[in-house]
Order: C-alpha cells, then sequence, then structure tokens
C-alpha cells in the first residue's frame, strides 16, 4: 500500500459537520480544494481552507502547525498558514484540524518557471529560509522523527526510493549517484538544533503570475534538526549555475551539509514522482524528475 493511502477522507458531508463547531463561520459555500499525503483540504467561502489529516501518523504534526505556527507567522517574511479556527474531533473524525486564510497563488510545479525565474524564487526562498533557522520559539519543538538528516537512515530508504523508479521504468540513476550515496552514508548523525520546515519542495511554495513567493505550506513537518534538510531545493530546483545566489541569500553552508541536502532532494524528487506517476499528476511527476536529473547531476 502506497504511504500517501489515505486512512480517512473528510467528504463534503463530514466537511460540513465538523465545520458546525464554529457557529460564527456562516458557510456561504464550500468545495473540495486539494489534498496531499496528509491532508484533505476543503475551501469555505473562497476565503478558509481547512486542513482535514487523512492519516494518523500525521496527527502529531497538525498538534504542532496548530501550536507554533502562530509563533513562527510573524517571524516570516513569506506568508504561512496560521490556525485561526482550531477544530477538535468529534463523531466520525477523531483528530483535531484547523483552518487558515487562504494564501494566493499556485504550487511551483504548476506554475512552470523559466530558469530566470528558478533563481529569483531561489533567492527569495533562501532569505526565508535564513530567517526561519534563525527563528526561536517557545514551543517546545521534537527532533525530526523521520531522521531526515540521518544519512545512516536516510541514504538506504533514498537507495529504495530510487530503485522502486527504477523498477517502473520511470527513471534510471546514473553511477555517480551511487558514489554519492556511499560518501554520504559515512557522514556522522548531526545535532537536531534549528528550527526547520523538515518536508520542503515544490509543491510546498506558492507564487503569483508574476512569480513572486506568496506562501510556503504543509508544516506538518515542523521540528529541528539540521538545516540541511530544508536546503534540498539547492539542488533539486535551482538551475546549477545559478546556485551560488542561493548562497549568497542565505549565508555559509557546509560542504557536509550540502551533502546531506542533496541526499535529500534526491529522495523527496523520487517519492514525488513516484506519487506523481502513480496518481496522473502529470506537472508534478515533469518537475520531480527534472528535480532528480538535477540533483544527479555531476
Amino acid at each position: 500500500m502506497p504511504d500517501w493511502t489515505a486512512e480517512l477522507v473528510v467528504d463534503e458531508e463530514l466537511a460540513k459537520q465538523l465545520l458546525g463547531q464554529f457557529p460564527e463561520l456562516e458557510v456561504e459555500s464550500l468545495r473540495p480544494f486539494a489534498e496531499g499525503w496528509d491532508y484533505t483540504i476543503w475551501l469555505v467561502n473562497e476565503s478558509w481552507a481547512f486542513r482535514f489529516p487523512r492519516r494518523e501518523i500525521a496527527v502529531p504534526g497538525v498538534r504542532r502547525e496548530i501550536a507554533v505556527l502562530p509563533e513562527l507567522a510573524p517571524l516570516m517574511p513569506i506568508p504561512v498558514p496560521t490556525p485561526v479556527f482550531v477544530g477538535e474531533p468529534a463523531g466520525d473524525f477523531p483528530w483535531p484540524f484547523f483552518g487558515s486564510v487562504l494564501l494566493p497563488g499556485r504550487e511551483l510545479g504548476d506554475a512552470g518557471p523559466d530558469d530566470p525565474a528558478r533563481v529569483e524564487i531561489g533567492r527569495s526562498l533562501a532569505r526565508f529560509l535564513r530567517r526561519l533557522h534563525d527563528a526561536e520559539v517557545a514551543y517546545d519543538l521534537p527532533p525530526d522523527g523521520n531522521r531526515r538528516a540521518d544519512m545512516s537512515t536516510r541514504v538506504p530508504k533514498t537507495r529504495e526510493q530510487l530503485d522502486t523508479l527504477e523498477a517502473t521504468g520511470i527513471w534510471r540513476r546514473p553511477a555517480s549517484v551511487n558514489r554519492l550515496l556511499d560518501g554520504a552514508e559515512r557522514l556522522a548523525r548531526s545535532e537536531p538544533s534549528i528550527v526547520v520546515h523538515g518536508d520542503l519542495h515544490f509543491r510546498q511554495v506558492l507564487v503569483d503570475d508574476d512569480m513572486t513567493l506568496t506562501g510556503v505550506i504543509d508544516w506538518v513537518d515542523v521540528c529541528r534538526s539540521d538545516p540541511a534538510i530544508d536546503l534540498s531545493m539547492f539542488w533539486s530546483y535551482l538551475p546549477p549555475q545559478r546556485r551560488d545566489v542561493f548562497l549568497a541569500e542565505y549565508g555559509h553552508v557546509s560542504e557536509e551539509q550540502l551533502l546531506r541536502a542533496r541526499v535529500v532532494a534526491l529522495s523527496l524528487s523520487a517519492a514525488l514522482a513516484h506519487y506523481a506517476h502513480d496518481e496522473g499528476f502529470q506537472a508534478v511527476e515533469r518537475e520531480a524528475l527534472s528535480g532528480l536529473a538535477r540533483a544527479a547531476a555531476e
């Protein structure tokens, strides 16, 4: 069974029942808006995005989002979802959920920017990440339960993900990737000290028609870890010859951190390519495979 298989999907009837927890919110319109591995999202009155968990494994992350996003939002140079309506388990729905103001824009994978636009997106994203990684929050965030920065865990997982793509004929890794993974697997474990998004990739970043960043979404994996795990788009999204622009804005990144980030880039891109191929999301698959090629290139 794929990792993204939903355990519980909120349909329109259940969404209406749960929204009844907020008598101050008059529901004039309600429509399905989006879904991912962890959430089903319903749009209320074309203004409020309500995120309902799809899998029990995501629930601790949902609780962290509800607790920490109000702290982080005022510190960030780009909008993030801020819970305004916080719902409790009720009836047939056993998990918390929340509603936030709908952030404008569309996912990067749907926007299809050219290389100059990617460079400017990278510049803005680097400034955002510098602010995030410098942030201090009162909420006691845990270390990353997925151990993305721990190469003894992430490298074997990445090999498995790439094997899956090769078995389905989607992508074939060059020999250089095996050498890269062998080297990364020998890295010592890093300390989980910095506030990180935890799962940052092109589906989590929104842009408007001018390719200006309008939001960074899906904070269900927010935690403390090595900042390297948030830097994967340095490898998978930016034109290789202009990655210096990102570093000029973000600041110093060690060679070990760049290697960790590169492994995470391969891992996330492989997972997204597999998911998009199975679900028929062609734009996502195309961007994920392009990201794999960029991250793998020597």
